[in-house]
C-alpha cells in the first residue's frame, strides 16, 4: 500500500500542475493529460482503499473476505475512463472546427515536467510484484499518461515550428485512443473474474487427466469448478472417485496437495465418492465448461476424522 500512496502522492500534485498549466496555455492536450492523471488518481485511491478493504477478515455474512473489493474498483475505474474518453473527443472535434491560440512554451514546459512526474510514478509502483490487479491498471494509466506527455511535447513543438494549431486536438484524439484501450483492458480482465471465470492459465481437461494420473486410487474427477476471487486467489470444488470407501482419505489429502503445489490453488473443496455410485450433482446437470464455473454453492463441509491435512475439503463416504 505505501507504493500506492507514494505514487497516489506524486499524480495528485502534478495533476493539480498541469491543470493549471492547460488553462493557461490554452492546450487541450495538456488538460486531456490532467484528466487522464485524474483518473491515476482515482485509480491509485480505489486500489489503496480496497486494499484495506481486502485485508478485513471474513465474517458471517461474507464468507470469503473482502478480497473482490480489489475487482469491484478496477471494474468503476474502467468505466470512469470511458465517461473520460468521450469528454475529451467531443472537445477535441470542437478545436478541430475552431482552433484556439495555444501558448507553446508553457505547454512545452508543463508537458516535459509531466513526463518525469509519470516517470517517478511508474518507477514506484513498477518495483515489486505486479500481479494485483489495481497496481497493474494504475500501471497502465501511468504508461499512458507517459505517452500522453510525450504527445504534449510533441504538439508544443510543431505549434512553435509551425503554427499549426490543429496538432493540439489530433493529438489530444490520440490520447483519447490510449485512454480507451487501458479501459477496454482493465473492464475486460476486472468483468471477466466478476462473472467468476476460470483463471485462464488453468486447463481443466489437463487438470482432471493429471489428477487421475497422478493417484492409482482415484479413478475418476469430475464437476470440476474453478473461479477467482480476485487473480492470484483462485478457489475450486470437484468431486473424485475412489475404488473402496478406505482409500478416500489418502486419496483426499493427495487432492488437496497436488492442487496447491501443481496450480497454486490453497482453497478447495473436494468430495470423494466411490465408483460405482450415482452422483447425485450430476443427474440430468449439463457439464461445465471450462472457463466457467456453475451457479450453485459447494457441497457442505465434513472433515474425515484423522485427515489433519485436508482443510475445507468434504469428505463424503459410500452412498
Amino acid at each position: 500500500m505505501n507504493r500506492l500512496l507514494a505514487a497516489f502522492a506524486v499524480i495528485v500534485v502534478f495533476m493539480i500542475v498541469e491543470t493549471i498549466g492547460g488553462v493557461l496555455a490554452g492546450s487541450l492536450a495538456l488538460l486531456a493529460d490532467a484528466a487522464h492523471m485524474l483518473t491515476d488518481a482515482v485509480a491509485l485511491g480505489l486500489a489503496a482503499s480496497a486494499h484495506w478493504f481486502a485485508r478485513r477478515p471474513a465474517d458471517e455474512r461474507l464468507h470469503f473476505g473482502y478480497r473482490r473489493a480489489q475487482v469491484l474498483a478496477a471494474f468503476a475505474n474502467g468505466l470512469f475512463l470511458l465517461f473520460l474518453l468521450v469528454w475529451i473527443v467531443i472537445e477535441a472535434v470542437g478545436r478541430l472546427q475552431a482552433p484556439p491560440d495555444v501558448k507553446w512554451g508553457a505547454m512545452l514546459a508543463v508537458a516535459l515536467t509531466g513526463l518525469a512526474a509519470n516517470g517517478v510514478a511508474f518507477f514506484i509502483l513498477n518495483r515489486g510484484h505486479t500481479r494485483d490487479l489495481n497496481v497493474r491498471g494504475a500501471l497502465l494509466h501511468v504508461v499512458s499518461d507517459m505517452l500522453g506527455s510525450v504527445a504534449a511535447v510533441i504538439a508544443a513543438v510543431v505549434i512553435a515550428t509551425t503554427g499549426w494549431m490543429r496538432i493540439d486536438p489530433i493529438l489530444s484524439i490520440m490520447v483519447a485512443a490510449l485512454i480507451a484501450y487501458s479501459a477496454y483492458r482493465l473492464i475486460r480482465e476486472a468483468g471477466f473474474i466478476l462473472l467468476e471465470g476460470a483463471p485462464r492459465h488453468i486447463d481443466v481437461s489437463a487438470l482432471q487427466a493429471d489428477l487421475k494420473e497422478s493417484a492409482p486410487e482415484i479413478v475418476d474427477v469430475h464437476d470440476v469448478r474453478i473461479w477467482q476471487l480476485a487473480p492470484e486467489h483462485a478457489r475450486l470444488t470437484l468431486h473424485a472417485c475412489v475404488e473402496d470407501p478406505a482409500q478416500g482419505p489418502a486419496a483426499l489429502a493427495h487432492i488437496k496437495s497436488y492442487l496447491e503445489e501443481r496450480y497454486g490453488i490453497a482453497h478447495s473443496t473436494v468430495q470423494i465418492e466411490v465408483a460405482g455410485t450415482c452422483c447425485p450433482d450430476l443427474a440430468g446437470a449439463p457439464a461445465p465448461q471450462a472457463s466457467s464455473r456453475a451457479h450453485e454453492a459447494p457441497a457442505p463441509r465434513r472433515r474425515e476424522a484423522g485427515s489433519a491435512s485436508t482443510p475445507n475439503a468434504a469428505f463424503v463416504g459410500q452412498k
